[in-house]
């Protein structure tokens, strides 16, 4: 009777571990990048105008959508700030936005190429193509450049 009883409980707790797993990668996978296609993008408290204005985004700003409220998207971004947005405001552009304190934008994909230009934290780029660990980007001013993957989000 004893073995009986703690094949239960160990069926039971893999099936408890099963669920919330499940509910987890769930949640995950429904997430969806998007990002930024207008020069300026008010994020706001709820969805809806009559929301207030948290901050504002800029061109080629990737986000990720966490659920969806009509035509507004709740969203995370690359420091985990949360916020609402209108769909028209979004595009499937792929993009990535630096996460480190200094990055260096390359002349090609690679340390030994020359430094073009160095970003702080939190500029936004859009991808152009990728070569192994680098990545082909651009800056909505037209500023174009490799960057490392490790420097972005």
């Amino acid at each position: 009777m004893r073995s009986k009883v703690y094949v239960l409980i160990k069926a039971c707790s893999i099936a408890s571990v099963s669920m919330v797993l499940l509910i987890l990668f769930s949640s995950i996978a429904l997430a969806e990048r998007m990002t930024v296609v207008s020069s300026i993008a008010n994020i706001r408290s709820g969805p809806g105008t009559k929301y207030d204005i948290l901050w504002q985004i800029g061109k080629y700003h990737p986000i990720l959508v966490l659920k969806k409220s009509g035509n507004w998207y709740h969203f995370r971004d690359f420091e985990a700030d949360k916020g609402w947005i209108h769909k028209s405001l979004l595009g499937k552009i792929p993009s990535i936005i630096t996460n480190k304190k200094q990055c260096n934008v390359r002349s090609g994909p690679g340390t030994k190429f020359k430094i073009l230009f160095a970003t702080e934290k939190g500029i936004p780029f859009k991808i152009l193509k990728r070569k192994g660990n680098w990545i082909h980007v651009q800056h909505a001013d037209g500023d174009k450049g490799w960057i490392h993957k490790s420097l972005v989000w």
